[in-house]
């Protein structure tokens, strides 16, 4: 049963709008989204951040024989102006705290890939107590790339699908991050305790981008709001010089 299924249908009050406007007004837009989806599939920066050993595929798919950058595909060193977060082998538990860091810090929409069978279901480190061995559990994944570890080839072909998503309006599993927190929040907290929290305000963020829904908040949210420590202001001095004592 998929997670629609539980969406109760509710039937919408006809509104008294003119055809003529309503069509014109739908169709500008629906035209504009459709143009904007097309220019993002065609420029995407993508962090790639090497938990395994799947980041050895990495160089030849970049480099001259498969050129991921013909497909307009190109590195990102930061989260702030990367599109992709590239997962590329299995996750520690450790490693699992900086990766929903930088997932949080970059801007939306955003995609995660997930490659090697470890991302999957832990891979060959499935019975490791330090391995997360679902990556889904934690945050969204638009594409698993599975192998161990998949080939040049199996990561551009993956890359192409999500280049197709993006540019029909299909990859939007970063809408779910929002709209369920409560239960991604939920698995983080299992792993990491309840006094587990980032920087940043993911209900906020929610409210923004007109996704708060039902599951957005709940008892793990909660437990986040009574452990929340506000972060320190940083706070930088320039030009003043260190006084000593004589």
């Amino acid at each position: 049963m998929s997670q629609l299924d539980n969406i109760p249908v509710v039937a919408e009050r006809p509104v008294a709008v003119q055809p003529q406007e309503s069509k014109s007004a739908g169709l500008f837009t629906r035209v504009f989204d459709e143009l904007k989806d097309f220019c993002r599939s065609k420029s995407l920066f993508m962090l790639h951040y090497c938990t395994g050993c799947g980041a050895i595929e990495l160089p030849p798919a970049m480099t001259s024989r498969f050129d991921m950058e013909r497909l307009g595909i190109q590195p990102m060193v930061t989260p702030r102006q990367a599109d992709i977060l590239l997962i590329t082998g299995y996750v520690s538990i450790k490693t699992l705290k900086r990766i929903i860091l930088t997932y949080e810090q970059m801007g939306s929409p955003k995609y995660v890939i997930g490659i090697c069978s470890c991302t999957v279901n832990g891979g060959m480190y499935w019975q490791s107590y330090a391995t997360a061995k679902k990556l889904n559990d934690y945050l969204p994944v638009d594409m698993y790339i599975a192998g161990c570890m998949p080939r040049p080839e199996a990561v551009i072909a993956g890359l192409r699908e999500l280049i197709a998503n993006i540019r029909d309006g299909k990859a939007d599993n970063w809408k779910d991050y929002y709209r369920r927190y409560d239960y991604y929040l939920g698995h983080q907290q299992k792993l990491f305790g309840e006094r587990w929290q980032t920087p940043t305000d993911v209900i906020g963020e929610a409210r923004h981008y007109d996704l708060l829904g039902a599951e957005t908040t709940g008892a793990h949210t909660a437990l986040l709001e009574k452990h929340r420590v506000p972060l320190p202001p940083f706070e930088m001095r320039l030009g003043l010089k260190q006084e000593h004592s004589e």
